[in-house]
């Protein structure tokens, strides 16, 4: 391997790592302008221990949960606690065919083992209690995550299958989106949402802030995309940054017909989710697309968001305050499943492959999430009293306000 490539290689997917980094950001933005403004300094507190979480929990035993090498058996495997960096050149530069050293395997991995939980974070945003979400994130980050990771990305039985998720609409973000949607059947929608009178609209405190989110997420699915190219190859990156841009703008412009059509205004909300929705589609598919392809992938994930937001709040009244079912869940669903209809790998065997991954990867998620929210209610309450939920959850629960006028 020559050393400048690897230097080359490496030096990429560290940049890449960055960037998912700053999607960390993103959310945080996202999520605190789509919330009251008295529940702000609660949902960035979530958002800047769920960074510390994911860290220290795939650092103890995520990754070697995720890639257990040769203690793989198909369903689990662990290859012990902490990081066990290989002798000589075995970590470095005979790693991974040379493409990358070991440390940064473990740190690119590191940085979306946290994403499940933050998707996590806004869908029960403003009545849940901090430490029953923080015990959740743990469990759901070290244990959850990682082995329902390993099935395709650590060489598991979807790997055998020939199931295929490029870089996480399913193994980052449908399961986040499962875990989401388990959490907020047990908490229940806020107070003052399902009412009566109907159902009551509760907007968020900063639509400029929640843009800032959604441009800091477009720019970090850069490094989420195209680091996961696990190369610096210049074909490979480039046509990943194409196939993202284009399914985010085609995403955009689907969420923007399809909701004047349906609320016969212009609503940024669903534009901004829109955008979103379009990157969580091609995400499975992103190194397989042709630009067109990817406008058209990001154009249905676009046209979805509506719908299903729709769905989940007046069909199912589950009280999602920043559409991270619909977004993450459905689109991931969606994005998974397009790779068996476009692109190089596109066939109905394929597709079939596809739906047995997003079946089994619901199943998992979902049934798993579902018992430990429920376990975690028994044991220690997930809702804040509806003294403390009026109140707004940054006095309640932080005794400090996000803005002093």
């Amino acid at each position: 391997m020559n050393e400048a490539l690897f230097t080359a290689n490496n030096l990429w997917i560290l940049v890449a790592t960055i960037l998912v980094f700053i999607m960390h950001l993103g959310f945080a933005s996202l999520e605190s302008g789509f919330v009251r403004r008295k529940n702000t300094v609660n949902i960035l507190f979530k958002n800047s221990m769920i960074i510390a979480i994911g860290l220290l929990t795939y650092f103890i035993c995520g990754f070697n949960l995720m890639y257990p090498g040769e203690t793989a058996t198909g369903f689990f495997g662990f290859a012990g606690f902490g990081l066990s960096l290989p002798d000589g050149d075995a970590g470095g530069i005979a790693y991974a065919d040379g493409a990358y050293a070991y440390y940064t395997d473990f740190i690119f991995q590191a940085m979306f083992a946290a994403t499940g939980a933050t998707i996590v974070s806004g869908a029960v945003a403003e009545r849940i209690k901090l430490n029953s979400f923080l015990v959740f994130t743990i469990i759901f980050v070290a244990l959850i995550y990682p082995i329902a990771g390993m099935w395709k990305w650590g060489g598991g039985w979807l790997d055998a299958r020939g199931f295929y998720d490029f870089a996480g609409s399913t193994l980052v973000h449908s399961v986040g989106g499962w875990g989401a949607l388990a959490c907020i059947m047990v908490l229940g929608p806020r107070k003052g949402k399902y009412t009566s009178k109907g159902i009551q609209a509760i907007p968020g405190h900063s639509m400029p802030l929640a843009t800032l989110g959604v441009f800091l997420l477009w720019f970090g699915w850069f490094g989420f995309n195209g680091g996961s190219v696990l190369s610096a190859d210049p074909m490979g990156v480039s046509l990943v940054f194409v196939t993202t841009s284009l399914a985010a703008a085609g995403g955009a412009v689907g969420a923007f017909f399809t909701s004047y059509a349906m609320f016969k205004s212009h609503d940024l909300s669903m534009v901004l989710n829109g955008i979103l929705g379009g990157l969580v589609g091609i995400t499975a598919g992103a190194d397989l697309m042709s630009p067109m392809a990817s406008i058209i992938i990001g154009l249905i994930a676009g046209i979805i968001i509506p719908l299903s937001v729709v769905f989940f709040d007046r069909t199912l009244k589950l009280d999602d305050p920043v559409g991270a079912t619909s977004v993450h869940l459905v689109c991931g669903i969606w994005g998974t499943l397009a790779v068996g209809i476009f692109g190089s790998m596109a066939g109905g065997g394929q597709f079939i492959t596809q739906l047995i991954g997003v079946l089994a990867y619901g199943v998992f998620t979902f049934v798993l999430s579902y018992l430990l929210i429920t376990v975690i209610k028994a044991a220690m309450g997930v809702r804040v009293t509806e003294e403390e939920e009026i109140k707004g959850l940054d006095l309640a629960e932080h005794d400090m306000e996000a803005y002093t006028m």
